[in-house]
């Protein structure tokens, strides 16, 4: 009993709500028994179960495979494109005074709009294939990212760099010991919300202009009255998200090692 207590303490929060989870599917698997719903308003419910068996239908067909395969490879690419150029614009903003005075007004007034006013314009540049849902995840991934170092940079204690530089550091050694560790939580934070925003910016880039991926299944079986398919790929995305969220927290606790709050008590 000791243990499964010890291992409950250890897992509440993920017990929890793997608990509350299971819950509401299991509630909303009883609506129909519970509820009579109007024959209108049938067509357009379904239920976990017919959901999961949607699922291993189209996952036995391969349709799936073809429409995740696409989706994928559109959000890796632009995310990747976001953070190799995100990541090292927002820290020479964040320690250029003369780069942040010249890019500062773009990169406000390109933050502040909408990101799918971007797409007719990346259709007609780039056609209907992937590389236009790489331009809209990459515009919709890369300014969180940004903005969020940015500001991690900028709020680095000055005392810090004074010491660092008075000891005869050069500018890479106060990055390495001072900047990059204290910027940390805001890199992880903008990275957490880049991953949203690209992972959106699949979805419209994929209901507006494209002939495969999971946004497109999710919009045609939408028009075709589809609900059973139309809750499978959301699912998915749900999925998906879950677990990029997961690895980031789990990158940040690595990572967090690095930072110089952990070596405070040695």
């Amino acid at each position: 009993m000791t243990g499964l207590a010890s291992f409950y303490r250890e897992k509440e929060a993920y017990l929890l709500g793997i608990g509350f989870i299971v819950f509401l599917l299991a509630l909303w698997q009883c609506v129909p028994l519970l509820i009579t719903l109007p024959r209108g308003y049938a067509l357009f419910f379904t239920t976990p179960s017919r959901i999961a068996a949607t699922f291993y239908r189209l996952l036995v067909e391969g349709q799936i495979q073809d429409h995740f395969y696409v989706s994928v490879a559109a959000f890796l690419s632009g995310l990747g494109i976001a953070i190799a150029v995100g990541l090292p614009f927002g820290i020479v903003m964040g320690r250029s005074r003369t780069l942040d005075a010249l890019s500062d007004p773009y990169v406000t007034a390109l933050n502040a709009t909408p990101r799918l006013v971007w797409l007719p314009l990346f259709i007609l540049w780039f056609g209907i294939g992937i590389w236009s849902k790489v331009m809209i995840v990459f515009v919709g991934a890369v300014f969180p990212l940004l903005i969020n170092t940015y500001a991690g940079v900028k709020n680095v204690d000055r005392v810090l760099v004074n010491v660092v530089r008075s000891f005869g550091a050069n500018e890479w050694q106060v990055m390495k010991v001072v900047v990059l560790p204290n910027s940390l939580p805001y890199i992880i934070v903008g990275l957490r919300l880049a991953i949203g925003r690209a992972i959106l910016g699949v979805v419209v880039g994929e209901f507006f202009g494209s002939s495969k991926g999971l946004g497109f299944m999710i919009a045609s079986a939408a028009s075709n009255y589809k609900v059973d398919v139309v809750f499978t790929g959301v699912a998915i995305f749900m999925g998906l998200s879950l677990i990029l969220s997961l690895s980031v927290m789990n990158l940040e606790n690595s990572l967090s090692r690095w930072r110089p709050e952990t070596t405070k008590t040695f």
